[in-house]
């Protein structure tokens, strides 16, 4: 049987009395609220929460009555400690926030794919079949000029893959102004040289030349590694050798274009896509599918069938792989309909006005300092450096910032000139009403 914790010494002066009628762990957890609530979450859960109520309770800050009303309010939605919070930071690809959010048709394939699936088996025949075979299937219709494409978990593994199985331990030329570092530490030399390769830089920061690469060409290399500096710009005088360029050298050539574009966007004519540069003749294009591509978090091989064999035959393709949810996601972005960050990335600018026009009315009357104001968004998620995307917030005192990251839902802002803003180029329309909520308050 559960026990009640020990009582809190020093309680406060009147609660002694009270402490006596604080039901017990076990009466509590009988409660048809927290009995559900354990066959949902947990019995962990509940009990911590009703393990809380009761130390409230002992310390005087509820009443001994409202302990099982304490636990209950208290229990997240889901057993996992993450929480969902309301991106109005502005930031469409927030690496914080955990980048793309997944549209409605790639959260219903995850949670499809979240039982039993056919992931490795084909019903006809009831014999194995090759993993995630639609997904690559729908790839492949997306990016025609690909061969064939393999999928792992992320875009720096890609990166690690290629170099593993095309490399070895030879070289991997490289230009200096693409040694990048692609956040928290991680910098791509260091990745590369991980696997047993070896690097050979050519050119200069802002200046190489075809010819930088061709003179570095000899028998030990691998391939040649084109890295889009997707988080900073270099401008001035600057040069750097494109895909076709180096496509002519007479060595493979692995093309990192990071934000994972299938095809060209026009509104960011500087961000390459994987149509584009393997049609250029790069033999393998590698991406991450949690950026502007608006789905889960992997990495994209697509290219030539041989290169691409070679890695996913490789040993490390094994402990790279995804797993069903994420090859389940990834399909339902690719062939389903435009992803949230592709909303968001088209949101019309008026529209964007008027919606911070109403939300800033509506906590006005509530007796919000509130106000519609201008303000500029950004792609992020290391894509589109520099690039400005007209929007509009709400501008509210700055003390809220704090209060919003802690309710429920949290919701994320960002603090400019002492006010804290909320950017809704961030946030989908169906969310602001919940939006409103968080700031009016309980």
């Amino acid at each position: 049987m559960d026990r009640e914790p020990a009582p809190v010494p020093a309680a406060p002066s009147g609660a002694q009395d009270g402490r006596r009628h604080i039901p017990r762990t076990d009466v509590l957890l009988a409660d048809p609220r927290l009995a559900e609530a354990a066959a949902r979450l947990g019995r962990g859960v509940v009990k911590a929460a009703v393990v809380a109520a009761q130390r409230r309770a002992r310390t005087g800050e509820i009443p001994a009555g409202a302990v099982a009303d304490e636990a209950a309010a208290a229990l997240p939605d889901t057993a996992a400690g993450l929480r969902p919070v309301i991106n109005a930071t502005g930031v469409l690809l927030h690496t914080n926030l955990g980048r793309a959010p997944l549209s409605d048709a790639a959260r219903e394939a995850m949670l499809v794919a979240s039982g039993a699936t056919d992931v490795e088996l084909d019903l006809a025949t009831g014999a194995r079949a090759r993993r995630g075979r639609s997904a690559l299937a729908a790839l492949l219709e997306a990016v025609p000029a690909a061969e064939a494409a393999h999928v792992v978990n992320n875009g720096a593994a890609a990166l690690v893959l290629a170099a593993t199985a095309l490399a070895g331990d030879r070289e991997i030329i490289v230009s200096r102004g693409e040694m990048v570092e692609i956040g928290d530490g991680f910098r791509i030399p260091e990745l590369l040289a991980a696997t047993g390769a070896r690097l050979r830089e050519v050119g200069t920061t802002n200046r190489t030349s075809p010819d930088d690469y061709a003179a570095a060409i000899g028998p030990d290399t691998g391939f040649i590694l084109k890295v889009h500096p997707s988080n900073f710009r270099v401008t001035g005088f600057t040069r750097s050798a494109d895909v076709a360029e180096l496509a002519g050298l007479g060595v493979p050539v692995v093309a990192d274009i990071g934000s994972g574009l299938l095809e060209p966007e026009p509104l960011l004519p500087d961000e390459p896509d994987a149509s584009t540069w393997l049609k250029a003749g790069a033999d393998l294009v590698t991406a991450s599918g949690d950026k502007l591509l608006g789905g889960p978090q992997c990495g994209l091989v697509l290219g030539r069938e041989e290169f691409v064999r070679r890695l996913a035959r490789h040993p490390l393709a094994r402990a790279l792989r995804v797993d069903k949810l994420t090859l389940a996601a990834l399909e339902a972005t690719v062939r389903g309909p435009r992803t949230p960050t592709g909303e968001a990335l088209h949101a019309d600018v008026e529209e964007l006005r008027e919606r911070a026009r109403r939300l800033a009315l509506r906590l006005r009357e509530q007796g919000v300092d509130a106000a519609a104001v201008g303000s500029d968004a950004a792609v992020g998620g290391g894509g589109a450096p520099g690039v400005v995307l007209p929007s509009a917030a709400v501008s509210l005192p700055e003390p809220y910032a704090a209060r919003l990251r802690q309710g429920t839902p949290a919701v994320m802002g960002r603090i400019e000139d002492g006010r804290c803003l909320l950017d809704l180029r961030s946030v989908p329309p169906d969310q602001d009403d919940a939006l409103a909520r968080a700031v009016e308050g309980p």
